[in-house]
């Protein structure tokens, strides 16, 4: 496959992030195969679509069928605008000064609306007509109007000059649970303010409640979208869903920097958390905490080097790990180190990191910071 390196343009960076674009594009092709007939799939690529590159993945979702994008700020939204892409972008997080209505309008962005006074800022500021899309909170207990009053927002929104409601949407707090009660009475607060609207002689939107996980778990959270983030980036929102074939988009790679054998007694980095307890060969790598490489993981994880799983050892630092390469006696300085990837056989996923570190799989991906370079590996 063709790769396209966005990199410091020197061959021999110390650590990369690759991204797999033929594998983000299976992910939109097996989402889209599970949803209901007439469900269009928002691809999520906020924050730097999830540490993968908004642009690319951006580009790459609308080819497989995306019809539209979520990003949570107006530099995300400006950013693929000034890349070309023309779809229709909508704003998750709530916005609020003046600026921020101006900048909405001049970049073609579509913000959502939580509360009156919001609705009413919008109102008075604009001077032609703008979609904006309503969030009812149904309890998540974060952005939205609260649910019982949803119905006098949307009408509110609906009789004011310049706002046109683009879509009603909410967001589910308990989709990748086993327990569905909660989710089921999130969805039944949704459906009661639709037939709040409907009663009142209000045209419905289109509406959307889906994440990943309710995506994945059933056609009845489809409506008319589903707002996709972490599956597309190919990994699954909890062990239990396997509803579709994912393929991880992302690896994260780096270099041997130094090799060097340390007799028993001998501690390793910081604290000397790790003490060699026989000769033991050990190679420095050139990623640490600051790349994002969480310090939490120090001595509880395992490397890929040449297909072989080998044990980080020793205190993780700003920017730079140990491993006991013991068990290649030949390795050499240069040589490539998979942190979170496949070599061969043997994989280690974002997911086991947070399992490991008691965090989630969304910290770990949007953790790699952008002084590490991508590697793009173009689609066939």
């Amino acid at each position: 496959m063709l790769r396209q390196e966005q990199s410091t343009g020197i061959a021999c960076d110390r650590a990369w992030v690759e991204i797999d674009l033929g594998a983000l594009g299976h992910n939109v092709q097996q989402l889209k195969n599970l949803l209901s007939p007439g469900s269009q799939l928002l691809a999520v690529v906020k924050a730097d679509a999830y540490g993968h590159g908004a642009v690319r993945v951006a580009q790459t979702a609308l080819s497989q069928g995306a019809t539209w994008l979520g990003v949570a700020t107006i530099p995300e939204g400006m950013e693929l605008r000034q890349a070309g892409i023309k779809a229709p972008i909508l704003i998750l997080s709530a916005i609020q000064s003046p600026e921020e209505i101006q900048a909405i309008v001049d970049w073609q962005l579509q913000p959502t609306l939580c509360c009156p006074q919001q609705a009413l800022n919008f109102s008075e500021a604009l001077e032609q007509p703008l979609a904006v899309h309503i969030k009812i909170d149904t309890g998540m207990s974060r952005l939205g109007v609260p649910w019982q009053q949803g119905l006098e927002l949307v009408k509110l929104v609906h009789r004011l000059p310049q706002l046109e409601i683009a879509s009603l949407y909410s967001h589910l707090a308990t989709a990748d649970h086993l327990d569905p009660t909660f989710m089921a009475q999130q969805r039944q607060r949704f459906e009661r303010v639709i037939a709040q609207i409907q009663a009142a002689g209000i045209p419905l939107p289109p509406l959307h409640l889906a994440n990943s996980a309710a995506t994945l778990k059933g056609a009845d959270y489809h409506y008319d979208w589903v707002r996709v983030g972490l599956a597309l980036y190919g990994l699954y929102p909890a062990p239990h869903f396997q509803q579709a074939d994912l393929h991880p988009v992302m690896q994260v790679k780096a270099r041997v920097t130094q090799i060097k054998l340390i007799p028993p007694g001998t501690g390793v980095s910081y604290g000397q958390t790790f003490v060699a307890q026989q000769q033991t060969r050990l190679a420095v790598v050139g990623i640490g905490y600051a790349d994002g490489v969480p310090r939490i993981l120090s001595n509880q994880i395992s490397v890929l080097v040449r297909g072989q799983s080998l044990p980080q050892i020793g205190t993780i630092t700003m920017d730079q790990l140990m491993i006991d390469v013991s068990q290649i006696p030949d390795l050499q300085v240069g040589e490539v180190v998979t942190l979170i990837g496949q070599q061969g056989s043997a994989h280690i996923s974002a997911d086991q990191w947070a399992k490991t570190a008691g965090t989630i799989s969304w910290e770990i991906l949007t953790g790699f910071q952008h002084r590490l370079p991508r590697v793009v590996i173009e689609a066939e």
